[in-house]
């Protein structure tokens, strides 16, 4: 298969970064199919997808009539069957897992046509560590998006099995949905980008569940040094603290760190009381 004969993008998780992912590519003309459990999460997913256009109208990066062409292009659906029957490229967001991931794309293995690719957006894990389960190895590899508010490079990494028509395949994809592929030699935990981004994450954590400084101190002393717009904790906001929890968790357990688990029950304090950040409208920050 060629990247021009992509035309239908099935994307599962229908949560922030699914969202994103499936406008960006419904915004670039194709057929997008969010694919989620309950069906109260993908009308969710719809309303915030009118919310996220409203910001490209007001950013001018889409007219209202092509935005709305752009929703027009995006279908909801809770059955797998249904979702990945006509699907070109599967675009997965699950939560950070390896086994959990590996298990959902491998019933897709059994739906999706043989032509289709699959991607992952994982923001930390290796795709080796899920290969196999996908069913298709040498079709698969990660496609990893950031905040397509605020930039336009994506990260394309292959594991040791994917073959080199699908990474080319893949690379040609993200430039037709106005991304700049960043294409990694070698597969490395958090990319380029967010290995960079989780040592600074990591070490504002230890300050703060240790008791060093206060979250909004520790955002001061960044933003203010670095003359960013905010620091490492409205980052994390940002990008929702269960997920920030979830791969602070997972670390925790794979190196058996005491910090590190110190670090994932002071961010578990927050993900049991549901102030996930940015979007439950409170995290570290009220944003109401």
């Amino acid at each position: 298969m060629r990247a021009e004969d992509i035309s239908r993008i099935l994307i599962i998780g229908a949560g922030a970064m699914g969202r994103q992912i499936g406008f960006q590519c419904a915004a670039s003309g194709f057929r997008v199919t969010l694919h989620d459990t309950g069906q109260d999460v993908l009308d969710e997913a719809m309303q915030r997808l009118g919310e996220f256009s409203e910001h490209y109208i007001r950013h001018s990066r889409l007219g209202e009539n092509e935005t709305k062409e752009a929703l027009d292009r995006v279908r909801t659906e809770t059955d797998p069957e249904r979702a990945g029957a006509d699907a070109d490229l599967v675009s997965e967001s699950v939560p950070e897992d390896p086994q959990l991931k590996g298990k959902i794309l491998g019933r897709f293995n059994e739906i999706c046509p043989e032509h289709t690719i699959f991607t992952t957006n994982t923001s930390s894990l290796l795709p080796s560590m899920f290969a196999e389960l996908t069913g298709r190895p040498d079709r698969f590899t990660a496609l990893h998006f950031h905040d397509t508010r605020i930039t336009d490079i994506v990260d394309v990494m292959p594991h040791p099995g994917t073959s080199s028509q699908t990474t080319a395949l893949i690379e040609e994809f993200a430039k037709r949905i106005h991304q700049t592929p960043i294409v990694l030699h070698k597969e490395n935990h958090g990319y380029v980008f967010n290995a960079m981004l989780m040592e600074l994450l990591r070490s504002a954590l230890t300050l703060a569940a240790n008791g060093v400084a206060d979250v909004e101190d520790i955002d001061r002393s960044w933003a203010g040094i670095m003359h960013t717009m905010t620091g490492p904790f409205g980052i994390m906001d940002s990008i929702g603290l269960d997920t920030v929890y979830s791969i602070t968790d997972y670390w925790a357990h794979q190196t058996g760190s005491s910090q590190q688990y110190k670090n994932a029950e002071f961010l578990k304090g927050y993900v049991d009381q549901g102030l996930l950040g940015q979007k439950t409208g409170r995290g570290f920050y009220n944003y109401n």
